[in-house]
């Protein structure tokens, strides 16, 4: 895959493409010193694991292990192979590939590539019908009374489906689709006849794009009464709700600007938000979030601010929300929208400045919602239902990490029931007391896993001549002229097997031309786990200035460990001959000395 494109023009679209940039649009990246750190995209952790180094242009992960370049990240994160990550970021860096390097069939998923332009056709068709068509009129006119602007009708590229049972179906096949495939893909419907018919037929079309860009599926809402309301492209290989966020490949330099984002329930709040000044918005597709939806939003940022309807159904949603993103690690605040009303009708009612101020702005923190939540279903007249409220928020005081704000609630309760501080502080004591219990043995089980799991362990106590083979590798790395002596005096006899694979690599690498790279280096790995484990090796600390004798140091440990297996072996030749001769005394004394010489290379 790699030859396709030549080598020279590889390099120099990965060094246009700054690894911190990349990595940055798929997690938060916050500097602690010379390197980046965030949570990792590619396990579950709450504390950040993930670096990024970028003088040398690769990433680390400390609790998964793995590790590479810009190319073999969005290869790991994308699903790209190599071609595509180089695809990928020439499109980023404005770099013109050759025209005959055109994707190849068994580069691509080609059904979803057929089915992705098919949707690109459909999001310019029904745009264009939606504003210079006359069947469109109607649908442009609904949009622009119900406060959509020019911008947001382009930007969105919001467009409309003729009411006809077969306009979308005869423009696929003239394109040249296969309607069935469309079918399959929930461009059209399937009839009983065996024949095809057009699945949105006058709606108002809202493409829904993948976090590329790239239009996966629609979502249509009817203009004269047609049930369901609104109407979604089924699930498909391309199209996962419960992954997805609509909105998100818009939204995401916003979010990232910002440092929040604003979660509604439904695309037309999002477009609401974005004319009122909101463009960090994004939504759910008509599902509840999801684990993975909350997630995907702590990899980027660590405030979420939830924006639901105000209604019942609102309320109960926005409960359910809050805990889940609280559980996965993010700050959350929930909106107050007052008389049952949605995001977008408060903002037709009031302007989009009492929106940006009176709900945005004036969101209430996790706490303040769930007292509110959790004293609807009191009635606070009463004296028992007074008891049972205060435990219930107690419950959730509790569960506060930062003692100040603990106490900032614990007061408002105080003087809400004219409660003694002292007997509110002991109650939550007792709680935090249990929940101490808990986290420790949860601790444990997750300390013991984390063990069981990785291959290395950071901190394990390695051999000597295990020590000198990463840290003469960490030296070979990023200095040519080390690597030469080594060569010169070890060859590959390095006695660590994957230490032989690397070595061996990392000449050829050198005596093909290339300076000290890792980031380029860690390409010429034939697998991930190597490539990872190479990256592991280059982030080990090393010394600007270190002497030839600390080098050759390094060189005979791991010669001596050589030489003491060959002694060994020599030993155990002996030994068995003299228990073949029947000189137990003689065996003795040979097994002596090898107990010492495999002590002597434990210390």
């Amino acid at each position: 895959m790699a030859s396709q494109i030549p080598e020279e023009l590889v390099e120099e679209i990965r060094k246009a493409n700054d690894i911190v940039d990349v990595i940055g649009e798929y997690v938060q990246l916050k500097k602690q010193g010379r390197n980046f750190f965030g949570l990792c995209p590619f396990h579950g952790e709450k504390t950040p694991s993930f670096s990024v180094t970028q003088d040398k242009q690769i990433f680390h992960c400390f609790g998964c292990g793995k590790g590479g370049n810009v190319v073999t990240f969005l290869m790991e994160i994308e699903g790209f192979n190599f071609s595509q990550a180089i695809r990928f970021l020439a499109d980023k860096s404005g770099h013109v590939l050759p025209k005959d390097l055109q994707p190849s069939s068994q580069e691509h998923n080609q059904d979803n590539q057929d089915v992705i332009s098919a949707n690109e056709w459909l999001t310019k068709l029904y745009h264009h019908l939606l504003r210079h068509s006359k069947d469109g009129k109607e649908a442009y006119q609904y949009l622009i009374n119900r406060g959509f602007t020019e911008e947001s009708i382009n930007t969105f590229q919001l467009g409309f489906a003729p009411n006809s049972k077969d306009f979308t179906a005869q423009f696929l096949e003239k394109k040249g689709f296969h309607l069935q495939q469309m079918v399959k893909a929930g461009l059209l419907s399937a009839k009983e006849d065996q024949g095809v018919t057009d699945r949105f037929r006058g709606r108002v079309m809202f493409p829904i794009r993948n976090h590329l860009g790239k239009t996966i599926a629609f979502g249509g809402r009817a203009l004269n009464g047609q049930e369901p309301k609104y109407l979604n492209s089924p699930e498909s290989d391309l199209f996962r709700k419960g992954t997805m966020l609509y909105n998100f490949d818009l939204a995401r330099p916003h979010i990232r600007r910002e440092q929040e984002v604003v979660l509604f329930e439904g695309y037309v709040d999002v477009i609401s938000a974005y004319n009122a000044g909101i463009q960090n918005g994004v939504a759910t597709l008509g599902t509840s979030i999801t684990e993975a939806q909350a997630k995907l939003l702590r990899r980027y940022v660590d405030q979420v601010t939830i924006c639901y309807d105000g209604d019942e159904a609102g309320i109960q949603a926005s409960f359910k929300a809050a805990k889940l993103l609280k559980q996965v690690g993010c700050m959350v605040k929930v909106s107050h929208l007052t008389n049952g009303l949605d995001p977008d009708e408060f903002i037709q009612t009031y302007g989009a400045e009492r929106f940006k101020n009176e709900i945005i702005k004036a969101s209430d923190t996790y706490t303040s919602f769930m007292m509110r939540y959790i004293k609807k279903d009191y009635n606070l007249k009463l004296e028992g239902d007074r008891i049972q409220y205060v435990e219930k928020v107690l419950d959730e005081i509790a569960l506060i990490e930062k003692p100040i704000e603990r106490e900032h609630y614990l007061k408002e309760l105080s003087n809400e029931f004219n409660l003694s501080m002292d007997t509110l502080t002991l109650e939550i004591e007792a709680r935090l007391q249990k929940l101490g219990n808990r986290q420790d043995k949860g601790v444990q089980n997750r300390h013991t896993n984390t063990i069981k799991s990785k291959r290395h362990a950071t901190g394990k106590l390695l051999p000597a001549y295990h020590n000198a083979e990463r840290q003469l590798l960490s030296y070979m790395l990023s200095d040519e002229t080390i690597a030469g002596k080594v060569q010169e005096e070890l060859g590959g006899n390095f006695n660590v097997e994957k230490h032989k694979v690397i070595v061996t690599y990392l000449y050829a690498f050198y005596e093909g031309g290339n300076a000290p790279d890792v980031s380029q280096f860690v390409e010429e790995l034939p697998d991930s786990e190597l490539q990872s484990y190479a990256v592991e090796l280059a982030l080990i600390p090393t010394q600007s200035d270190i002497s030839d004798r600390e080098i050759s140091d390094y060189i005979n440990t791991i010669r001596t460990e050589q030489n003491d297996h060959a002694l060994i072996k020599s030993l155990k030749e002996d030994q068995k001959l003299a228990e073949q001769q029947s000189d137990p005394l003689r065996a003795a004394e040979i097994a002596m000395k090898i107990l010492d010489i495999q002590r002597q290379i434990r210390n």
